[in-house]
């Protein structure tokens, strides 16, 4: 149940206010938006000390007090003090009111959110907090697979309960003693859920409940990614690229610096963006939408909560450094930095370079693969292949997914991808299979033995067009391969790196790996099993 309250106007004790305030009123402040914290902290202090005025200028009884929350100063110095209220030192819902004052201190008005007189029989309550906060919950726990509004997903579980806090509910016009109770849980949609339950202290009746967790749904037009939706967050009138649904993960600028937090994109309107390299808030687009779209995509395949499994969302920093054309992940800062690349007009926020760099936190947070010799090779590839994944799970018309990477950013410079997971030689350093120095090689090119398998598991050998992209894969063996789809390829991947793998696996520990992996999901013998030897085989790891 859910109330809206409409303003009491309260304009009798006008006269009666009039100079009440004036010690507040004293200072004028005719530019309210560049008035600092420490300002508005003297001003709220200055109305609580004419607090207790207040309240008997308003009648207000002798167990009620009025507490400071607010004070907003026109650009004309009108003040609009806003107080709560405490009964015998319990917070009053419903209780509020804001006092309206010329610049001079003349009270022109004052608006309560109820005008009933606060008159309690007793402060004991007759059901116990406990037995309140038992209530609450069973309450929330009735509404599960519910929505409570049309925009708003079902709960699906109820994680904790707070103490039950003894309050005076007045919000209806019935003052009366209450319990007041926060119940958290989780929605459908992965949406935190934080439900504020006011019930009788008397009954036990649910007199109020409110969902805490607020959402803004704004829209943003990237580089790369093209127009799509982004949750953000509202405080106070201004949007900021803040997603409290993904474990608060952000976007800031880095204004082309290589150190600091960064600022956090904000502004009034919830529309980012416009598509152009010249708008910095473009690359924002994509780095936000890039890191929810990992977020989701671990969520709904693997059921991993966040890089670390934890909840805790990472910060994008985009404009990062000056022609600095690389983007990379960094378990110290927790968070994903990307290059704007050369002349600071080519970023690499591209979706599958956001889902390679972000899998690095997630290997790092799990298998810890070294970062040299084969291990390294195979933490490079875990990269690219679950950062492909990521790229056709969002299945984004401006980026139509496939095997390469990187196809996007032309860091080539001739239109060409980084890497060809079909046939990894094809960008002239990669390796097609494994050899006994393939552990020498660059990380980035001995993965490549690792992403054939993988494409060799999902798609199978030979020539053939997937989702308008052409490809023709070979084997080392001359073998015909046959995919299981790039579905099953990736929960075997997953589970192997996440169960099997350790800091120094090498590609034979893989290969034992992920048939354990297969034969954990499919059974030993499977046509999934025979399929990832068959793959490995093919790639010449036996």
């Amino acid at each position: 149940m859910k109330r809206k309250l409409a303003a009491v106007a309260v304009l009798s004790a006008t006269a009666l206010l009039t100079g009440v305030v004036q010690g507040v009123a004293a200072q004028a402040d005719p530019a309210p938006h560049a008035r600092g914290a420490q300002q508005r902290a003297d001003l709220i202090a200055q109305a609580n000390g004419q607090a207790a005025k207040v309240a008997h200028a308003l009648a207000l009884g002798g167990q009620e007090q009025l507490v400071a929350k607010d004070v907003v100063v026109d650009a004309d110095g009108t003040r609009h003090l806003r107080y709560e209220r405490t009964f015998a030192g319990l917070p009053v819902l419903g209780g509020d009111l804001v006092v309206h004052q010329k610049a001079d201190g003349t009270t022109t008005a004052v608006d309560k959110a109820v005008g009933a007189t606060l008159a309690l029989p007793g402060l004991a309550p007759k059901i116990p907090a406990d037995q309140a906060a038992a209530q609450a919950t069973g309450a929330v726990q009735s509404t599960v697979g519910i929505a409570a509004d049309e925009d708003e997903a079902p709960l699906t579980a109820v994680h904790r309960t707070g103490k039950a806090e003894l309050v005076v509910w007045a919000s209806d016009g019935a003052p009366r003693l209450a319990y007041r109770t926060t119940v958290e849980g989780e929605r459908a949609d992965g949406t935190p859920s934080s439900q504020l339950l006011v019930t009788d202290a008397a009954t036990g009746q649910v007199l109020s409940t409110h969902e805490q967790v607020q959402t803004a749904s704004g829209t943003g037009k990237g580089v790369f990614v093209g127009t799509v939706p982004l949750n953000t967050t509202l405080s106070s009138g201004t949007y900021s690229l803040k997603d409290d649904t993904r474990g608060n993960q952000s976007t800031v600028n880095m204004k082309n610096r290589t150190s600091g937090s960064g600022t956090l994109y904000s502004k009034t309107t919830n529309t980012w963006g416009d598509g152009t390299v010249s708008n910095g808030e473009s690359a924002a687009v994509d780095a936000q939408y890039g890191a929810a779209a990992t977020w989701d995509f671990y969520k709904n395949t693997f059921g991993r909560n966040g890089i670390k499994n934890n909840g805790v969302g990472a910060t994008s920093r985009v404009h990062y450094g000056s022609n600095y054309v690389n983007a990379f992940w960094s378990d110290t800062c927790f968070c994903m930095s990307y290059g704007d690349g050369a002349s600071n007009t080519h970023p690499l926020t591209e979706i599958d370079v956001a889902g390679h760099e972000m899998t690095h936190g997630v290997t790092s947070a799990t298998a810890g693969l070294n970062y040299s010799g084969e291990s390294g090779g195979l933490n490079e590839a875990t990269s690219d292949i679950l950062g492909t994944m990521v790229e056709f799970y969002a299945n984004l018309p401006t980026n139509p997914p496939n095997y390469w990477i990187g196809e996007l950013i032309n860091l080539n410079g001739n239109g060409t991808p980084l890497r060809y997971m079909d046939k990894p030689s094809k960008d002239g350093r990669s390796a097609d299979s494994w050899s006994s120095g393939v552990g020498s090689l660059d990380v980035h090119y001995s993965s490549g033995v690792a992403n054939h398998f993988f494409y060799l598991l999902s798609e199978g050998s030979g020539a053939k067009s997937i989702n308008g992209f052409s490809y023709n894969s070979p084997t080392s063996n001359g073998s015909t391969v046959t995919g299981i789809g790039r579905d099953k390829a990736a929960q075997v991947w997953y589970r192997a790196l996440t169960v099997y793998f350790t800091s120094t696996t090498n590609y034979a520990g893989a290969r034992t790996g992920t048939l354990k992996a297969a034969a954990d999901l499919y059974g030993a013998g499977s046509a999934e099993y025979n399929a990832v030897a068959a793959a490995w085989s093919a790639v010449n790891v036996n």
